[in-house]
């Protein structure tokens, strides 16, 4: 299996170095820096559970570029930064990064090497193409996993499970956001947040429908139509970079309001655990659409938001030059800064009455996005130890918050806590790092765009804490601000979470299910199907009057049926069908 070149026994300082990146921390059980292996030389170790993996004769002299494949990646070239520095310091190794775009797989299938690192998007297809066409290194081989990959293996097997159950028995690799428990809810992605300090002026108005919302976006942006400095003001801002299957905005909208989960071409109902068609009249991405189109028609949607891009679309909420954002990292993560919340100025969750937003589950298996390395890699056991690490309590938190120490730490009481820095980067991706990190946060992020753990997975190192800072101890305090408080008293919650959770909402359990390859035929067919729905939605919601909206909708499903709609339903319903068993077999458990 070694197939590492340039590769000798590190010294006793490197193994030292090292202990980190095998999952030490403050609140670890008791470890050791150093232990004798039978040949006298001193090695790397952790007393903990599934943290114990000799890296010493792994970690090259000189440093080396690794080539990491992402289908999730929105940056090429060589990664920079405070994470990149991070790998320097635990690994010697640079991440060159390859994203994906058209003819990228095909081209890297083609040379016959995939990369070092491949991080697979949605698409099953072609991962297990790969894997078939032995472009994707077995994890058992040679103990790989075992010797360098310990704490997945330790911690992570339905997950390991479940990846070879979807590649024919070989693991190849896990998937991402892995849960501990199938009925444990995790943080609301779509927590429907509003600028409250506008909303609070208006004397805090109710709506009860999608169309009520409607209409008091609308009101107040005719009320706040310039922010202090005479920049327009808009209740929406949206991009389309992040397009699937269906435009992102509105299909988001459905799940925030239905809690209908995205599903090829249509939506899966986790309660009744059926298949909802997308390209229908009246179906809910219509109506989706129609709430867009009504905010459009009235001058308050960016009409800049088919071609700004998500940095134009991210800048207009972290100004508060846009109003409401289902989702919680455009909300309120990016408005609620120290200087907009001293200023009495926020964006809190507010619903509509009849809103029933999804909840992910946990899912103890990970998701659709895989972490595997490539079959012809020179160094598959310094690939294995960097994910292993990723998988670890500290690669996690290093992942999502930045460096140990600079951006966050434990107490003596083994509870997690961000430092000052830390705080800053969570509401401004921009915050210049320090601490001897270089660069802005943003900039230095992981650009791989994967996860390991799920955000509200219980991290062991702590006294029953997971990895989501919001809810951690530490920032369970009272209310440090005069509209935090208003907002507090208003609804009775004292974060975020409890808020939603309290209204009711509608849980995707998380299981097994993996969604069947398609055939070519039928990929030929999804392909022309999905580009003519994204198409005619962005029509859709910049029609300028109802009847043209309307006259677009027929046209979309007109277009959409001639190319194979039905094939594509179809399919999900079969596949719906799969998901129900999937389900039902992961709550038995």
């Amino acid at each position: 299996m070694k197939k590492s070149t340039a590769l000798k026994t590190a010294s006793l300082a490197m193994a030292a170095a090292m202990l980190a990146a095998c999952g030490g921390s403050a609140a670890s059980t008791a470890s050791s820096a150093t232990a004798t292996a039978e040949d006298g030389e001193t090695t790397a170790s952790v007393e903990n559970d599934g943290y114990n993996a000799d890296l010493t004769d792994i970690i090259p002299d000189d440093t080396v570029t690794l080539t990491v494949y992402s289908q999730l990646a929105n940056y090429s070239g060589e990664m920079i930064g405070w994470f990149a520095q991070v790998l320097k310091d635990k690994f010697n190794v640079k991440l060159n990064i390859i994203p994906e775009s058209d003819g990228t797989f095909a081209t890297r299938m083609e040379s016959g090497n995939l990369g070092d690192i491949i991080i697979w998007g949605g698409n099953t297809d072609q991962y297990l193409e790969a894997a078939n066409k032995g472009k994707l290194l077995d994890w058992n081989e040679d103990d790989l996993l075992t010797d360098y990959g310990p704490y997945i293996a330790a911690n992570m097997q339905p997950a390991l499970e479940k990846n070879a159950q979807i590649s024919g028995g070989t693991t190849y690799g896990i998937g991402y956001d892995v849960g501990v428990n199938a009925t444990d809810i995790s943080a609301f992605v779509y927590n429907w947040g509003l600028r409250w300090d506008l909303y609070k002026e208006m004397g805090y108005p109710e709506t009860q429908t999608l169309d009520d919302y409607a209409d008091m976006l609308i009101e107040m942006n005719q009320k706040y139509p310039t922010d202090e400095n005479g920049k327009k003001n808009y209740a929406v801002s949206l991009f389309k970079d992040w397009d699937g299957d269906m435009a992102m905005f509105p299909k988001a909208l459905v799940t925030a309001y239905y809690g209908y989960d995205e599903f090829g071409v249509g939506f899966y109902d986790p309660n009744s655990k059926t298949y909802i068609p997308a390209v229908a009249e009246d179906s809910p991405y219509v109506e989706a659409l129609k709430f867009y189109n009504k905010l459009y028609q009235a001058g308050a949607m960016d009409p800049d938001s088919e071609t700004q891009g998500y940095d134009g679309c991210n800048e207009d909420y972290q100004n508060g030059n846009a109003f409401f954002n289902q989702f919680n990292f455009l909300g309120n993560e990016r408005y609620n800064s120290d200087d907009h919340l001293s200023a009495g100025k926020a964006m809190y969750p507010v619903l509509p009455a009849e809103a029933k937003p999804i909840n992910y589950g946990q899912n103890i298996y990970g998701n659709g996005r895989y972490w595997t390395i490539g079959a012809d890699t020179e160094y598959p056991e310094l690939c294995m130890a960097i994910i292993n690490w990723l998988c670890t309590p500290e690669g996690t938190l290093t992942n999502l918050y930045g460096p140990k120490d600079a951006c966050w730490y434990y107490d003596d009481n083994e509870k997690t806590h961000l430092t000052d820095l830390g705080k800053a980067c969570i509401t401004d991706a921009s915050t210049q790092m320090s601490d001897g990190y270089s660069g802005s946060f943003k900039d230095g992020q992981n650009m791989m765009n994967n996860n390991t753990w799920a955000r509200d997975a219980k991290n062991p190192d702590t006294d029953g804490e997971d990895y989501n800072w919001q809810h951690w101890a530490a920032n369970k305090t009272e209310a440090q601000y005069d509209i935090e408080q208003d907002w507090r008293d208003k609804t009775g919650a004292d974060s975020i979470d409890d808020y939603l959770a309290n209204r009711g909402y509608t849980l995707s359990v998380g299981s097994t299910y993996s969604a069947t390859p398609k055939s070519d035929e039928l990929t030929v067919t999804w392909n022309q199907v999905t580009d003519c729905i994204k198409t005619y939605s962005w029509k859709a919601m910049f029609a300028s009057s109802d009847d043209e909206f309307n006259s677009i909708i027929s046209e979309m499903i007109e277009k959409a049926q001639s190319y194979g709609l039905d094939d594509c339903n179809a399919y999900e319903e079969s596949e719906a069908a799969l998901r129900k068993t999937a389900e039902e077999a992961a709550l038995a458990e």
